[in-house]
């Protein structure tokens, strides 16, 4: 069998064309994901796993449900809970956020409190934390139930374009 150059041309080219395609194909695969155990839909940069377990916010005992994704170790993560009485919320609200930054041994950059009687009640912070993390969180609460939306990354892998995609795509059913 004999190749021609012509032949070697066109595959030459055709690869050449692939080539780029390949680069181009996008890290985050936004997908719509709906809560299992509570009323929201947001979307995440790839397939989200969910578990339930125990958690004490100051002395408030409720399972929470969290899904998340991760993509090139940035995390992106929603958790849900349902308080006993919705008096509880402001508390609440304030121990997961105290929780998250205590986590990464961080300090709150920036903090943003929405107005007294806003449904949702809302809170956004953005935080620093030991090893050049970053979190970026917002904690609402609407009735019952209390939710925390979480990117949590290295200050140089947390995208701005990647937190306004996904904290904007976060709605309440």
């Amino acid at each position: 069998m004999t190749i021609f150059p012509s032949t070697l041309i066109r595959a030459a080219a055709c690869i050449t064309c692939m080539l780029p395609l390949a680069a181009c194909s996008p890290k985050l695969d936004w997908r719509e994901t709906r809560g299992s155990n509570a009323p929201f839909v947001v979307l995440l940069p790839a397939k989200p796993a969910s578990y339930t377990r125990p958690v004490n916010l100051d002395g408030l005992q409720v399972s929470m449900t969290m899904t998340a994704a991760e993509v090139d170790k940035v995390m992106y993560a929603v958790g849900s809970a349902e308080l006993p009485d919705e008096s509880q919320a402001p508390k609440a609200l304030a121990a997961m956020k105290t929780a998250l930054v205590h986590n990464i041994s961080g300090t709150v950059r920036q903090e943003k409190v929405s107005p007294a009687g806003s449904v949702p009640m809302t809170v956004d912070v953005e935080a620093t934390g030991t090893e050049s993390r970053i979190l970026i969180a917002r904690f609402l609460a609407k009735d019952k139930r209390i939710y925390q939306v979480v990117m949590l990354g290295k200050e140089g892998k947390v995208s701005r374009e990647a937190a306004d995609t996904f904290f904007n795509s976060f709605k309440l059913n």
